[in-house]
């Protein structure tokens, strides 16, 4: 383990996307895992252009696209300086400098903030987001305060975050996001009237059981219908992953929107 100057204890993990990528995360604020690899996964290994990871902590799943998509230009946005800090060591150390950039800013800045910021230029052609899963008020606060600010929404705060993530996007560029599962209203309620096209993938942990995430992809613009899209199950009965969730974790593998 290694200390850094901010007095936070990093890991590191030598196996994250297969070992494809070399990945330090902190001991405190968010730790990725599966649902990073899910969100980047619903990008094509034919993609060419700009994906924003909305609220990126050490850079996992732009880290994960750049790994498996040559054409891909990746844009982290983090307000968390040290894990901003984090995600700027981790593309270095896996020698994506060249295609990954680092923003420090605050998705729900207001607009003029945002723009100051650079987070308004609508010039990328896809934002992957992993939003705050928790509500103030509504759930037990972490005492670590990074994992607090990681993991917990304000009320209404999911509408802001996908109007920032609306802004970032080119016209016709896709927004994916994964959440739980009894997040679905309020997500296709914060979408609505600005994105169509809707995609709803439901993740399961295994076989009879039910989804706890889902990964929603819409399209900035488009008024086609939505649609629900074949389920992705992580587990067989012994616990093991199944064989396409295992290609997924190891990078060898695209979900298909």
């Amino acid at each position: 383990m290694i200390a850094t100057s901010h007095n936070r204890i990093l890991m590191t993990h030598f196996n994250f996307l297969g070992g494809k990528i070399h990945l330090q995360q902190s001991n405190s604020g968010h730790r990725s895992g599966t649902d990073a690899v899910l969100l980047a996964a619903t990008v094509p290994n034919s993609f060419s252009g700009l994906v924003v990871d909305a609220g990126s902590a050490s850079g996992a799943v732009g880290l994960s696209v750049a790994a498996r998509v040559a054409g891909a230009q990746i844009r982290c946005v983090e307000i968390d300086t040290q894990e901003a800090d984090l995600a700027r060591a981790n593309s270095l150390a896996n020698g994506f400098q060249d295609r990954v950039s680092v923003i420090e800013a605050d998705l729900f800045a207001s607009f003029i903030e945002r723009e100051a910021m650079g987070m308004t230029q609508a010039d990328a052609d896809r934002v992957l987001t992993n939003p705050p899963f928790l509500t103030e008020g509504k759930a037990r606060m972490s005492p670590d305060h990074a994992r607090q600010r990681a993991h917990m929404m304000p009320e209404d705060g999911l509408e802001s975050w996908i109007l920032a993530c609306h802004a970032m996007l080119k016209p016709h560029g896709a927004l994916t996001l994964i959440h739980r599962a009894d997040a679905l209203q309020d997500i296709i309620e914060a979408l609505a009237g600005r994105f169509g096209h809707i995609g709803i993938l439901p993740i399961y942990p295994r076989e009879g059981a039910p989804a706890t995430r889902l990964l929603i992809q819409a399209i900035k613009g488009s008024r086609a219908p939505l649609t629900v899209q074949p389920a992705l199950i992580l587990h067989e009965a012994d616990g093991r992953f199944t064989a396409f969730a295992d290609a997924l974790h190891k990078g060898e593998a695209a979900l298909n929107f």
